[in-house]
């Protein structure tokens, strides 16, 4: 049978007038083309009245677009109550909104709670900047959306050091360029004159009237030149009280410079084309900016080298000998100098032209669209083949003390077309309210407990004639009475995360083997296949560290043994320490053994240095990018999901055997000692690094990504 996905319904808003030419314009136009391109139904709705079409009238002609005109301009209270009341019009499946001030009144009242899309820019970007207000701020921003769209990773990966809330909410959405509409002149050397281009917003910090004065700096080193700008919306900056003045004058007078007005994008890039340089160089006080520049794309897109800044993210983009970087102290000279380089090398011009084509490459429309419909696909995925032929939803309850090893999983039943989800969450271990969970079980056509605790007792009572009854059984619940208390004939199906736990499932409760199912725990690999830093392969990292049994100590060996070898290896933990569970600190044999380990690491001399503690919490993406290898050396585990984890990131394994893990991970990552893991780390760091870690990628892909293990579960529910 063939299945066709259902049209989602987005709207779109940005705190932007459509009437003015700048980046935050130029995205809504792009917002909507990729939304379109992606196949959703997608209303824009206007902040101003239209004066000029030349942003608006192109996405009317676009399939499935349609745009919500207004006959005043909207405050963002304003546009809150208009956008819920186009929703209670027609409600829409997700709202893509631009604008802190906006958003935060957005979610004010929880009306699209789960369904924005948010898109900031306008945020702190730096430590000094992000106080305790704007945090809480954008903490209360990010549990009202379902995500937060980062133009770059450096960005993301910001805002979720900052907003422990954004984590697993972030993803990246890149600036989209289109494809111009006609064919692009060559541009194999500078002009004479060279003709210098500028599209967007004309203000300060943009160094837009210092580039006024590039024709006149370049005619006193004997260079003709000319800069052709393009846009309407010059700054009225309270900062710079004389600038929209003065930049208005050097755009209407001063020599060399052609100034093209506002312009439909098409025709801004004709114009563009028909230039030698772009120009997307500014102040330094910009140069810590974690987005990533549009305009640069879309000169790149032409074929037209760009003078720019020389910052992380541009080399990044560009490579750190890219020839057109202003260099010094990014003054009109050092731009200038820039500039004159291009002119007098051609083969710095066509490296320049190459390397900015080729970045550009990676942003098209087309290229958006893609990334956008894998966001869509999880967040609205296809009704279960398995529902086929049911006159109702199926309803589905989820009870458990703990679901943090489940929030993907309920994300995901909560999401799927068919289903009715309800959750019981109990308070605590042992306390809950029966009469609520009687009613739960009397409705529920399935019933699906996480952890084989006292909530799995009372559902196996309680199960409903007819209805189903999974449970998911963890380590810790294997060696306490609740699996003898389970009326397993109630029982449809136990879950384990480990082929070795389901032996031990069966052999310790003598349960009916074909109860006992075995579906891994899931790791969202999407959101940890970042970019490492520069210094990770030689960097080892372990997540959690406590009960004593986790073996830091074993660690610490390891580490020894490499830098031994080579004083650059570091080991980075990111967990609570055991002195944060009551339950282990009181117990004094935990005491002595942290007591042993913390000593170590202060005494011995390998280890001075060498090993960070980090904060837990939920930003392991973040902290997986610095990490090369991460260490499972434990004596126990039922899965230990760090090792995954850490090979989603593009980290390599390194286990020691504890029982059941080469029935978990390739043998290939497991080894005998902490020497002989030692070992294996050397040798794979001076030699296959990046092979072993695409390898491991690759395994994990195939073994425990979230999009598999969501399926495995799905088809769970119907039996």
């Amino acid at each position: 049978m063939t299945r066709t996905r259902r049209t989602v319904n987005a709207l779109v808003y940005g705190d932007v007038d459509l009437n003015l030419i700048d980046g935050s314009a130029v995205w809504a136009q792009s917002m909507v083309q990729v939304l379109s391109l992606a196949g959703c139904r997608t209303r824009l709705a206007l902040k101003a009245p239209v004066r000029t079409g030349r942003l608006v009238d192109p996405l009317a002609e676009l399939p499935g677009v349609s745009v919500v005109r207004t006959d005043r301009v909207l405050s963002p209270v304003r546009a809150a109550r208009v956008l819920r009341e186009l929703d209670e019009r027609e409600s829409c499946d997700l709202l893509v909104l631009r604008g802190r001030k906006l958003v935060a009144q957005v979610v004010s009242d929880g009306h699209f709670d789960g369904r924005i899309w948010a898109y900031l820019t306008d945020i702190p970007q730096s430590a000094a900047e992000m106080t305790g207000e704007a945090a809480e701020e954008l903490g209360r921003i990010a549990q009202a959306c379902r995500h937060l769209l980062c133009q770059t990773e450096e960005l993301r990966c910001f805002i979720e050091a900052w907003v422990p809330a954004a984590c697993g909410k972030a993803v990246l959405y890149q600036p989209s360029v289109p494809v111009p509409d006609f064919e692009l002149p060559a541009h194999d050397a500078a002009g004479d004159p060279v003709r210098l281009v500028y599209t967007g917003k004309f203000a300060p910090r943009w160094n837009t009237l210092e580039m006024t004065r590039l024709p006149a700096t370049l005619a006193e080193r004997g260079i003709k030149a000319e800069l052709h700008t393009v846009g309407d919306k010059v700054h009225d900056d309270r900062h710079h009280p004389e600038f929209h003045d003065r930049m208005t004058r050097a755009l209407r007078s001063a020599p060399g410079v052609v100034h093209h007005g506002g312009t439909p994008r098409q025709e801004a890039m004709r114009i563009a084309a028909g230039c030698d340089l772009g120009l997307g160089w500014r102040h330094p006080e910009l140069d810590a900016s974690l987005e990533l520049s549009t305009k640069v794309l879309e000169f790149g897109t032409l074929g037209l080298p760009v003078v720019l800044n020389r910052t992380p993210a541009h080399e990044a983009l560009l490579g750190a000998d890219y020839p057109l970087f202003v260099a010094g102290s990014g003054a009109l000279d050092d731009a200038a100098e820039a500039v004159a380089r291009a002119a007098g090398s051609p083969s710095d011009f066509r490296l320049a032209a190459t390397r900015c084509r080729d970045a550009a490459a990676h942003f098209s429309l087309d290229r958006a669209a893609d990334r956008l419909r894998g966001h869509l696909e999880r967040a609205f995925p296809d009704r279960p083949a398995v529902l086929d032929g049911r006159t109702r939803p199926l309803r589905v309850a989820v009870a458990g003390h703990d679901l943090k090893f489940f929030t993907r999983l309920l994300e995901h039943f909560q999401a799927l077309p068919g289903l009715e989800v309800r959750v019981d969450h109990w308070p605590a271990l042992a306390k809950h309210d029966p009469a609520a969970g009687r009613e739960l079980a009397a409705w529920a056509d399935v019933v699906v407990v996480e952890w084989c605790g006292p909530a799995a007792v009372f559902y196996s009572r309680h199960k409903r004639r007819g209805s189903r009854l999974v449970v998911r059984l963890h380590r810790f619940e294997l060696y306490a009475d609740w699996p003898s208390q389970v009326d397993i004939d109630a029982v449809d199906q136990v879950i384990c995360v480990s082929p070795h736990y389901a032996r031990l499932t069966r052999e310790r409760t003598g349960w009916p083997e074909n109860k006992i199912t075995v579906v891994p725990n899931w790791v969202d690999d999407r959101q940890l296949d970042r970019p490492k830093t520069p210094d990770a392969r030689y960097r080892l990292g372990m997540i959690g560290i406590a009960p004593s049994r986790k073996r830091l100590d074993l660690g610490l060996d390891v580490l020894e043994a490499l830098r031994a070898r080579d004083p650059r290896w570091q080991l980075s933990v990111k967990s609570k320490m055991p002195w944060e569970y009551w339950w282990i600190w009181n117990k004094p044999e935990e005491r002595a053994h942290y007591d042993a380990v913390l000593r170590r690491v202060q005494t011995s001399p390998l280890l001075d240095g060498a090993v960070v503690f980090d904060g837990f919490g939920p930003d392991v993406a973040v902290w997986l990018r610095r990490i090369g290898f991460v260490l499972s050396t434990s004596d126990d585990e039922s899965f230990h999901l760090s090792p995954a984890e850490g090979m989603a990131s593009g980290a390599v394994p390194a286990l020691l055997p504890w029982p059941g893990s080469d029935s978990i991970y390739d043998p290939r990552w497991i080894h005998d000692s902490p020497a002989a893991m030692a070992d294996a780390i050397a040798a794979t760091a001076a030699d296959g690094w990046e092979a072993s870690a695409a390898l491991a990628r690759d395994q994990l892909r195939s073994s425990f990504a979230l999009d598999a293990v969501r399926s495995a579960w799905t088809e769970l529910l119907h039996g």
